[in-house]
């Protein structure tokens, strides 16, 4: 008798294009690489510091958008993990005088621990029920950071004040643009790693599970293993990203880490594109300038304007604003050869 085998790679590599490294990719990334390290000497000081919050956002997101875009875990409260980065930066630096730099991987290890832990009890949860709980863990952080017990520690509703890094080695920068660059190094550090891990044997995972868990685990996927190592690695790249932030901003308080930081999260990867390395990028700029834009165009009310803007970008750009630059990309290539063998003819 015959045995039927059953193949089922395909489903691993629905978005294996949207990784691949081509040319022209290459030549983009070298014009956005020199014009990010362009800015901080052509911009003022304040420009920086937004630029600089565009990058941590960015992390962040992309750490979000491996869980959510790439694994299908919707998250609520990744506003917990940023705040829990932020504080662990906060008070190291205030507390035991920990350097800077040292303190971004410390943040890290936190998170990658917490995220770890706090996906074994989701995972048996999914969809809205998921969503619900994540967005619990993101209103009770802000309280228990409050809590008088951790005053000590946290300093309560008055927060931490952080001292602004000096510049090192003599170089002739201010701090604002030694932050932007120590931030923008660890950026393109952590996006290196993001395109290495999604596009190698743990990405097509996740992948698997969000398309198909089913037959994921016919395969032989672990699921309960690679949805926990998901919120793992998501909470480490927003742990990451909080610290930064916290350095940035120099300032840590429990209002500042509210459930709207979390729904902005997931409005950016939205906005930039699910399952999408770039879209973090683009969707960091969202949420970092058009809330800026709005308040000049309405004082009276710019979220309502707010609204209109994220209404706009929903209907004009379905798939995000990666996605798309995808279909206006594609559609190019299509035309370049069509009207070049139409003049051969």
């Amino acid at each position: 008798m015959n045995e039927t085998s059953i193949s089922a790679p395909s489903i691993a590599i629905d978005t294996a294009p949207r990784l691949r490294f081509a040319p022209a990719a290459g030549i983009g990334l070298a014009l956005l690489l020199a014009v990010a390290c362009t800015l901080p000497f052509i911009a003022s000081n304040y420009r920086i510091f937004q630029f600089t919050q565009v990058l941590v956002y960015a992390i962040a997101l992309l750490g979000l958008n491996i869980l959510t875009g790439y694994n299908g875990q919707i998250s609520l409260g990744h506003g917990a993990f940023y705040a829990i980065g932020a504080y662990t930066a906060a008070i190291l630096m205030d507390k035991f005088g920990v350097p800077y730099w040292l303190t971004v991987p410390a943040a890290a290890v936190v998170c990658l621990v917490l995220g770890f832990l706090f996906g074994l009890p989701a995972l048996r949860l999914e969809g809205l029920y998921l969503a619900l709980a994540t967005f619990a863990l993101g209103v009770a952080t802000p309280q228990l950071l409050k809590y008088k017990h951790m005053e000590s520690w946290t300093g309560g509703v008055q927060g931490i004040v952080i001292a602004k890094p000096d510049v090192p080695f003599g170089l002739p920068l201010n701090a604002d643009q030694w932050l932007y660059f120590f931030t923008l190094t660890i950026a393109v550090l952590m996006f290196v790693l993001g395109w290495n891990l999604l596009r190698g044997r743990i990405g097509r995972a996740l992948v698997a599970i969000r398309d198909q868990p089913i037959a994921a685990s016919v395969m032989g996927i672990d699921t309960a293993l690679y949805k926990s190592l998901a919120f793992g690695i998501s909470a480490t790249y927003t742990g990451i990203a909080g610290a930064l932030g916290a350095i940035a901003v120099q300032f840590v308080a429990p209002d500042s880490f509210s459930a709207f930081l979390s729904i902005s999260f997931l409005v950016g990867i939205v906005i930039g594109g699910l399952a999408s390395i770039s879209g973090a990028v683009f969707g960091a700029m969202f949420i970092q300038f058009v809330p800026n834009v709005a308040d000049q165009i309405s004082k009276a009310a710019p979220w309502a304007i707010y609204g209109l803007f994220l209404v706009g970008f929903m209907f004009v750009m379905p798939a995000g604003i990666s996605g798309a630059i995808r279909i206006v990309w594609a559609w190019i290539r299509h035309r370049i050869p069509s009207n070049a063998r139409h003049q051969d003819g």
